[in-house]
């Protein structure tokens, strides 16, 4: 090595001259750029050029350790040491040449799947994303991730009934640079195992099949196996499974039960090889089952054992049921959440007593519920993310939590359940995914809550088509924006165009009226329709047009109260034909009415207050809640009109959850339209008529009532409607159900008997269509029970729900 052109000071000490980085390991090619590693690097090596000599003390040993440590955290190397060499200038001054030799890891450049013919790569990748795993191309290999990785396929596996399944990762050299390595992860899945009997060891008190239906995953096989998947062992679920079995038991008094691991007994194998049936055979220890003894309450202050005590329905001398104290605690947790103890936790201190060996009455146990209740918080500040049209301020009333307030848990239920009721967003669950509630660091007791909601088309577009024997070919259109430029004003256009019928209107909804809870609205229409009336096709024409005004007021939780009015102007007109054969019908007592001898121009004027109770969690997808509508319309001469009626209304309907896919949803509809003051015949276009998608599916529209002798529909003065569905999420947007709906109407010649009801049964697929925001419908439905118009099976396209 040549000598520098000036050499340092002869006095001096050693000194640090050199400062390198070498590879030797893979032929000092990196694959990470050397700028990177020496940005990590803080020793500095002399400048001989410019007279600057750095002394190699302790100081520069402490920036070599520390230079260490910092290339190491880096994750980038597998190997990596400091050495130093002598280099003694002419003048005898030792220079150290300081060299970081390294080796860097491995990165990945490839990775593949092979052997594996029960799960496909998608769903491998969705379980490492699930798991929050991540093998990137172009990383650096890493023995622990791989190993993490063959862990979440094996269990991938497991859940597919492989539980023996091996996964093991294969690292191989690729040309093309230093250090590239593909990974190959190869699996053995074994055979299939099929559980095909479970048997419970131990247990005298309760009998296998109950216990069975406690299990969830690992359940014997049965004949719909292929498609359900059922009958799969899978030992990672099965701790799962036990803990459901001993809180059946825990529910029933016997809290000392122990459930073990299962044996697994191979039965039989079958010819391929590829399935393997085995028994699980389930140890468990019941011990005794314990009758309570003295209830205590320990720990509360803010809420008095008073009041906390009416929220546990258990006795003393009851059997001790878990179940009875998990929905205490959960009743409890919401009373003092709604005081803003958000950091309220309970648990039951379960005392037996001593019993004497010869007693052969139940063993009792002592309950004391310790309670921590914790601090109050109140809230800081409310805030909202993801809505990209929806204005702050149209979220925020619908909020009953306040800044400055107290942290109202069931406030903060409630809100997300009015969020949902406005169909803007994607539905809200309350968990920490969609409402994040986070103590404000630097301020005791308090909290930030952040709403996170997804927008989804607020635009709603539905069109249909369709044939009757009264409207004959038909198709329909309608526009509705219900969060008008992010306000939460609802807009509404809607046109239907047909052989004999057509309907244009248009309305507009603001739901905060000078931003006070009070609604109003407005909407114009024009409705014609032609009407063929009997089997020589003669006609009934009617031309309605109008407005109506409403406004509602908020009376208390999820219900409103509404004053309308309506103004309409109705043109009948018929053939000469229909009237002859209303004479000649006449004689036999057909109960025909006075719109058809009155043709021509008429009015209605009507006010209609009316009731609306509703906790239905969604507008479209719902499943669960109620409600309850009520209307009363009155229409009298007095206000401008040609008829006097009152016609009351009642529609109630009610979603009940069964399973967490499933639920039953049924709807009550009744009403009634009767005449006062100086009317006494009612309006034909005011009667009841009932059929179509909306009410009985697969009976067309308005086929469903009183008839003539000729099978003309004359319509009812009452109505009575049933319907019922039972429904199944299959999977995202699209939901299938079965379904029952029976209704009819009656004149006022006719009892409400309900034997005479028109039925339909059937079954329905709705999709959601997200860019329209409304269910498309294929409705299939069945019933013996038809007129000679109606077809004993008929199939259905359809927009929108019946209820």
């Amino acid at each position: 090595m040549a000598p520098p052109a000036q050499l340092p000071p002869a006095d001096a000490g050693a000194v640090v001259y050199l400062m390198g980085v070498c590879l030797p390991a893979q032929g000092n090619v990196s694959a990470v750029e050397v700028e990177t590693y020496l940005h990590y690097i803080q020793l500095r090596p002399s400048l001989p050029s410019q007279g600057k000599w750095v002394p190699y003390d302790e100081p520069a040993q402490e920036t070599m350790r520390a230079d260490f440590r910092r290339l190491w955290e880096t994750n980038f190397l597998d190997d990596l040491r400091i050495e130093v060499d002598d280099y003694v200038f002419s003048n005898g001054v030792v220079g150290k040449m300081v060299t970081y030799v390294m080796e860097e890891r491995e990165r990945v450049k490839l990775v593949t799947y092979e052997g594996g013919r029960a799960v496909d790569r998608t769903r491998i990748e969705d379980a490492l994303r699930d798991k929050k795993v991540e093998l990137r191309l172009d990383s650096f290999l890493d023995g622990a991730t791989l190993a993490r990785v063959s862990r979440i396929v094996q269990d991938t596996l497991a859940e597919k009934g492989f539980p023996n399944a091996t996964v093991r990762p294969v690292v191989k050299a690729l040309a093309g640079g230093p250090k590239l390595v593909s990974v190959t992860f190869v699996i053995a899945e074994g055979p299939r195992m099929s559980i095909r009997d479970v048997a419970f060891i131990g247990n005298h008190a309760i009998d296998d099949a109950r216990l069975l239906s406690a299990l969830k995953w690992n359940r014997p096989e049965h004949l719909f196996s292929f498609a359900t998947n059922r009958g799969r062992y899978d030992p990672n679920r099965f701790a799962e499974d036990a803990e459901r079995v001993a809180d059946y038991y825990r529910d029933l008094g016997y809290f000392q039960v122990r459930v073990d691991s299962p044996v697994v007994r191979p039965l039989d194998t079958s010819a391929n090889g590829t399935t393997q049936w085995v028994q699980l055979r389930v140890p468990i220890e019941e011990g005794a089952r314990y009758r309570v003894g003295t209830l205590s309450f320990e720990g509360n202050s803010v809420v008095q054992t008073a009041a906390l005590r009416p929220l546990f329905k258990i006795e003393s001398g009851d059997w001790y049921s878990q179940q009875r104290v998990r929905d205490a605690f959960e009743k409890a947790r919401d009373l003092y959440g709604a005081g803003g103890y958000i950091e309220f936790t309970a648990f039951p201190d379960l005392r037996p007593r001593d019993a004497s060996g010869t007693s052969t009455e139940a063993p009792v146990v002592d309950v004391t519920f310790r309670i921590t209740e914790g601090d109050q918080y109140l809230v800081n500040r409310l805030s909202f993310t993801g809505n990209t049209t929806t204005r702050d301020g149209v979220i925020r009333r619908e909020l009953q939590l306040f800044e400055g307030g107290v942290f109202n848990r069931q406030a903060l239920k409630y809100s997300i359940q009015r969020i949902n009721q406005l169909g803007y967003f994607k539905p809200l669950e309350g968990s920490d995914k969609d409402v994040a509630v986070e103590k404000v660091p630097g301020r005791e007791h308090a909290v930030d809550v952040t709403v996170k909601v997804e927008e989804q088309n607020r635009n709603q577009m539905q069109f249909g088509a369709g044939m009757s024997q009264y409207e004959g070919v038909f198709g329909s259109l309608s526009y509705t924006t219900s969060n008008f430029l992010g306000r939460g004003e609802s807009l509404t256009l809607s046109a239907q165009k047909g052989s004999r019928s057509s309907t244009y209107a248009l309305g507009l909804t603001e739901p905060y009226v000078f931003s006070r809870p009070i609604s109003a609205g407005a909407s114009v229409f024009s409705r014609k329709i032609d009407y063929l009336t009997g089997a020589n096709l003669v006609g009934y024409s009617e031309v309605r047009s109008g407005i109506t005004l409403t406004v509602g007021k908020p009376l208390f939780r999820f219900a409103r109260a509404f004053v309308g009015y309506g103004y309409e102007v109705i043109d009948t007109a018929l053939s000469q034909s229909l009237l002859n054969d209303l004479d000649d019908n006449a004689s036999v007592g057909v109960p025909v009415f006075n719109p058809f001898l009155d043709e021509g121009r008429h009015t209605e004027s009507k006010m209609t207050p009316s009731f609306l109770y509703n906790t239905v969690n969604h507008p479209f997808q719902p499943r669960s809640g109620m409600k309850i509508a009520l209307s009363a319309p009155v229409a009298g001469s007095v206000l401008g009109g040609s008829f006097n009626y009152i016609k009351p209304e009642l529609e109630t309907i009610l979603y009940v959850p069964h399973t967490r896919k499933t639920a039953l949803g049924l709807r009550f509809n009744g009403g009634l339209v009767q005449p006062f003051g100086g009317t006494h015949e009612l309006p034909y276009y005011n009667r009841y008529f009932l059929g179509g998608e909306t009410q009985i599916r697969g009976v067309d529209i308005r086929t469903v009532g009183p008839t003539d002798s000729q099978n003309r529909a004359i319509g009812g003065n009452r109505f009575v409607l049933f319907n019922a569905e039972y429904y199944f999420d299959l999977f995202g947007p699209v939901r299938a159900l079965v379904f029952h709906d029976a209704g009819q109407a009656f004149s006022e010649r006719q009892h409400v008997d309900l034997t005479r009801m028109r039925t339909s049964s059937g079954v329905e697929l709705r999709v959601m269509v997200p860019m329209l925001n409304v269910p498309f419908r294929l409705i299939y439905a069945w019933n013996t029970y038809r007129d000679t118009f109606q077809k004993p099976r008929t199939f259905k396209f359809a927009v929108g729900t019946t209820f």
